[in-house]
């Protein structure tokens, strides 16, 4: 069974940083691109960032770029966001997603985390 469980989400203020975490089990994890998307409340979701199979590649939203950093250990099957210098318009609900190379739609998506940025 596949899981993506994705933690570190929480309240900070304006300024501050974050770091999400991904797990991902049940799955060939070098065989997937990893994304990170976020949902805020009446928005729809957006994508945020991607990390391809080796880690060797990157790439962002106009949004977050230069404040966010995408990472993977693949390793341990573990997908990072460090988020710095925070903003009230990052919050929402944080998803990771697995999309296998060569496939379109997204294979697989985690619960969710919530991430709060207070002014």
């Amino acid at each position: 069974q596949v899981q993506l469980v994705e933690s570190g989400g929480g309240l900070v203020q304006a300024g501050g940083s974050l770091r999400l975490s991904c797990a991902a089990s049940g799955l060939s994890f070098t065989r997937y691109s990893m994304d990170w998307f976020r949902q805020a409340p009446g928005k729809e979701r957006e994508f945020v960032a991607r990390i391809r199979m080796s880690g060797g590649s990157t790439s962002y939203a106009d949004s977050v770029k230069g404040r966010f950093t995408i990472s993977r250990d693949n390793a341990k099957n573990m997908v990072y966001l460090q988020m710095n210098s925070l903003k009230p318009e990052d919050t929402a609900v944080y998803y990771c997603a697995a999309r296998r190379v060569g496939q379109i739609e997204y294979a697989y998506w985690g619960q969710g985390t919530q991430v709060t940025v207070s002014s």
